[in-house]
C-alpha cells in the first residue's frame, strides 16, 4: 500500500497558518515597542511641584500678585486671549510686577504636547516668553492637522531667537514629554478643565467679563 502524499489542501492550510502567524507578529511588535518605550520624566530646571510644574517667573517676589495662567498652545481662544493681554502679561514678567506661572496644558492632543515640550526647551535657553509669543503667532488654523511637527517647531523657534542644537535635540527627543503629563495632572487637581483659565492669588477671575477686555483683565490682576 503506497503512502499518502500531502495534497494541495494541506499546503493551503499551512500557508494560511503561516500568514496568520506573520500578521500577528507584525501586530504584536509595535505594541510591545510602544509599551516598552520609555518617556523622559525630566522637568525644566526652574520648575517645582509646589508651583504645579508651571514655568514660573519672579517667584522670589513678595507683596505682588501671583498670576497662574493655564493655556494650550493649540487653543484658539487662548490665542485670542494672548492677543489682547499678552503684552501686558509679558510686562508683568519683565518689570517684575507679579509672579507669573505659565501652565502649558495639552487638552487638544499630540501637537499640544509637542508645543508644550518646545516651550520648556525654550525655557532652558532663557527664551520661554519669546517662544510663547512665537507659538501663538504661528498657531495652525486646524487643531492636530499635522502642522506642528518637531521640525516646524524648530523653525518657529528661530523667530524667537533660538537656533541652538541643544534646543533642536530637546524638541526632537521629547525631553519634557513626561513633564507635560505632570502639568496636566496638577491642573486637574487644581480643578482646571478648560483653557484659558487664570487665577490671581488663588482665585479664578471671571472669564466672561474679564478675559477679553484688556482694561478689565488688568484691573483684575491689580486688585488681586
Amino acid at each position: 500500500m503506497s503512502e499518502k502524499k500531502p495534497g494541495k489542501d494541506n499546503f493551503t492550510r499551512y500557508l494560511v497558518i503561516g500568514v496568520v502567524v506573520a500578521v500577528v507578529a507584525i501586530m504584536v511588535v509595535p505594541t510591545v515597542i510602544s509599551k516598552t518605550k520609555s518617556v523622559s520624566q525630566e522637568i525644566p530646571s526652574t520648575v517645582t511641584s509646589e508651583n504645579g510644574y508651571a514655568i514660573a517667573f519672579n517667584t522670589e517676589l513678595t507683596g505682588v500678585p501671583v498670576v497662574d495662567i493655564y493655556e494650550d498652545f493649540q487653543c484658539p481662544i487662548c490665542q485670542q486671549f494672548e492677543g489682547l493681554n499678552g503684552k501686558y502679561i509679558n510686562s508683568l514678567v519683565t518689570d517684575k510686577k507679579a509672579t507669573v506661572k505659565f501652565h502649558s496644558l495639552s487638552f487638544i492632543g499630540p501637537e499640544s504636547v509637542r508645543a508644550a515640550n518646545a516651550g520648556a526647551c525654550a525655557n532652558d535657553e532663557g527664551k520661554f516668553v519669546a517662544m510663547h509669543l512665537s507659538l501663538y503667532a504661528n498657531q495652525s488654523s486646524s487643531e492636530n492637522s499635522g502642522a506642528w511637527t518637531n521640525d516646524r517647531l524648530i523653525e518657529i523657534a528661530k523667530a524667537a531667537g533660538i537656533s541652538s542644537s541643544k534646543f533642536s535635540d530637546c524638541v526632537k527627543s521629547g525631553k519634557y514629554q513626561g513633564w507635560v503629563g505632570k502639568v496636566a495632572d496638577a491642573a486637574s487637581k487644581a480643578g482646571v478643565s478648560s483653557t484659558p483659565t487664570v487665577f490671581v492669588d488663588g482665585k479664578e477671575i471671571d472669564r466672561n467679563s474679564e478675559y477679553f477686555s484688556a482694561d478689565k483683565f488688568k484691573a483684575a490682576i491689580e486688585r488681586g
